[in-house]
């Protein structure tokens, strides 16, 4: 096969990872891995500190909808910033304001007057933040590599995301043994140190300028999404099966409670389903899924939901840690196929709105998820909530086959470029 030679003279093989050979996709690479590493840093730190101060499943459930709350408010007028400002500007800005979040929970907890709505506001700061910055690094990515390389880079890019996933709960947690104030200063650092890689980032190609910049163009991702039934079965999918599987927001109680273990053993639950993405991200990033993807992406979610019920059901530490990981690599293949399908799809300049649509529908959802299994878990109890979430994950998938033959029917990415 010809190599390919890149606007910045490159010689780019789809078969390989030179990818990180490309300054400015490590750059991106590495600052999407810090900015993860801090949010799940905080995370682990934000959940056991509820929970120590409230022993309430409900107050873990609150957690997730002070994130989801700004996130749901914000999104679309974060896909219109993303696609009139500077991206990379955008990403800097966020990245400090929840450097300012962190030390905040940081001050509080060293002096002491650190309460749950206190936390709150901090968790409802991030989650504001994130709603900008989440659509925005997802429409930065296509401007740093030749289309060719996207399926590969989005699944490397993903890949920073399971690694901070598997180390950020598990540093967590060990940060925590010193004491809530550790783990936040070192997630402000981290945040700070990834607003800074951001800023050395040079785009390969500049996006065009928006066609409109009124009132009506806030909402075009919505028109562009209804127009393209793939492309919307794909978000909408992930939607429900994020909702419906958010057990992990019962991590505490089950690390606590059902498998009597401490702060460091939440830490590995929790990383736990970044180790089985981690390791699927690395194998998608050198095979690419090139044939049945549609129904790839199906069979990911449905294996999704069976493992969630084994861990609703396991009261074996290993087993449970096992089946989160299991849960991971499944849901990565559904993460890597919308990505894919959502960037190829869509023009450039429109990747801002449309990217932030995709974070409205599946990232938010991680939050509502965690909301709706605290709500599930104090009214049934926490496995047979865990147990109903993974039930209706399989069955949302079951159903979307039907509801969406142009999904289930894509063969391959190919023909499908804008």
């Amino acid at each position: 096969m010809s190599s390919i030679t890149s606007p910045t003279g490159e010689h780019d093989d789809p078969d390989s990872t030179r990818l990180f050979r490309r300054r400015s996709f490590a750059l991106f690479w590495c600052s999407r891995l810090f900015s993860t590493l801090s949010f799940q840093i905080c995370s682990v730190a934000v959940g056991w500190q509820v929970y120590a101060l409230t022993g309430s499943a409900f107050a873990l459930g609150m957690v997730g909808l002070a994130q989801f709350v700004p996130m749901a408010v914000l999104t679309l007028a974060a896909g219109h910033a993303a696609d009139r400002y500077d991206r990379r500007s955008i990403i800097r800005i966020c990245q400090a304001v929840e450097a300012g979040a962190a030390a905040m929970l940081a001050l509080g907890s060293f002096e002491g007057w650190l309460n749950t709505t206190h936390i709150f506001i901090a968790a409802g700061a991030i989650g504001a933040a994130r709603s900008f910055e989440s659509p925005t690094l997802l429409a930065l990515l296509p401007g740093l590599i030749p289309p060719q390389l996207l399926p590969r880079a989005a699944a490397l890019s993903s890949s920073a995301n399971q690694t901070a996933r598997i180390i950020g709960p598990a540093l967590g947690g060990l940060l925590y043994a010193a004491g809530p104030t550790a783990p936040y200063l070192v997630a402000a650092f981290l945040y700070l140190s990834a607003g800074a890689m951001i800023s050395l980032i040079r785009l390969e190609r500049v996006p065009p300028p928006m066609e409109s910049r009124g009132f009506r163009s806030v909402f075009s991702g919505i028109s562009f999404i209804r127009k393209r039934p793939a492309v919307l079965g794909a978000i909408s999918l992930d939607l429900f099966a994020v909702l419906l599987g958010g057990a992990t927001a019962l991590l505490p109680i089950y690390a606590k409670d059902i498998l009597g273990t401490e702060a460091l053993g939440l830490g590995i639950l929790r990383s736990g389903p970044a180790l089985g993405a981690l390791c699927m991200s690395l194998f998608l990033g050198n095979h690419s899924l090139d044939r049945r993807v549609g129904m790839n992406m199906f069979a990911g979610v449905i294996v999704f939901g069976l493992a969630t019920v084994v861990f609703a059901v396991s009261r074996n530490f290993y087993l449970s840690v096992a089946a989160l990981a299991v849960m991971g690599a499944a849901d990565v293949i559904s993460v890597v196929v919308r990505t894919t399908l959502v960037q190829i799809a869509t023009p450039d300049h429109m990747r801002g709105r449309v990217s932030a649509i995709n974070f409205l529908f599946v990232g938010t959802s991680n939050q509502l998820g965690e909301f709706e299994s605290g709500v599930t878990a104090s009214l049934f109890g926490v496995v047979p909530a865990a147990v109903i979430g993974g039930v209706g994950t399989v069955c949302v998938a079951l159903l979307w086959m039907l509801i969406f033959p142009e999904l289930r029917n894509i063969d391959s990415f190919e023909g499908m470029e804008t």
